[in-house]
């Protein structure tokens, strides 16, 4: 999609701090942490929010964050992380591509917001 922030990442345009690439995914740092460690894992092919992915790549998306997470070290049972979809403005969600952010080397709190 032309005008997707995302999707300029994922094609190279615009720069960004890659931490993983898979073949259905990308992973990288976000521009604005909230915890010590914090990415994000975007599916390569797009899609504006969760409602619009297969289950299948949907459950490849979370496989691929939570691979991230542990190759990362954040290891859950020790610390542990926190996987976020946000799922349409109301939600909280700003870029309209789905992705899920990985939070993690920081005690969180619940409910979240």
């Amino acid at each position: 999609m032309a005008d997707c922030l995302f999707c300029s990442i994922i094609a190279g345009q615009i720069p960004a701090e890659i931490i993983a690439r898979t073949q259905s995914s990308l992973a990288f740092k976000d521009i604005d942490p909230k915890a010590p460690v914090h990415f994000l894992v975007v599916p390569l092919e797009h899609s504006e929010n969760l409602t619009q992915m297969s289950a299948q790549a949907a459950g490849q998306l979370i496989s691929d964050a939570t691979q991230a997470a542990k190759d990362l070290g954040l290891d859950p049972a020790e610390q542990g992380f926190r996987l976020v979809l946000n799922s349409g403005a109301g939600a909280g969600q700003t870029v309209f591509h789905t992705h899920v952010h990985v939070l993690g080397g920081r005690d969180f709190l619940w409910p979240p917001g």
